[in-house]
């Protein structure tokens, strides 16, 4: 299976209990519709959003995975961006 974030990423995420509902919501946001009908059975993002989204953020070919730190980065900002929503 092709590598959607850095290696470390979700253990990273996992010693952070704070942030695992953003980073749920997350998941969910960017997981195709009906995910759970398709294998691997996950909800991970469509191949194609997820190569443009790489590409938007790091440029070159979008091969490149987001760093387990940038992740983390994106959750929190999520975070703290629903919380002024409230």
């Amino acid at each position: 299976m092709r590598r959607f974030v850095a290696k470390g990423t979700v253990a990273k995420v996992l010693r952070n209990p704070r942030l695992w509902p953003s980073a749920v919501r997350a998941m969910i946001t960017m997981a195709p519709a009906k995910w759970w009908r398709r294998a691997p059975f996950l909800p991970l993002p469509d191949k194609e959003y997820w190569h443009f989204r790489l590409e938007t953020i790091h440029g070159g070919d979008g091969t490149t995975p987001p760093s387990s730190d940038e992740v983390i980065d994106v959750i929190v900002w999520l975070r703290a961006l629903r919380a002024q929503r409230r």
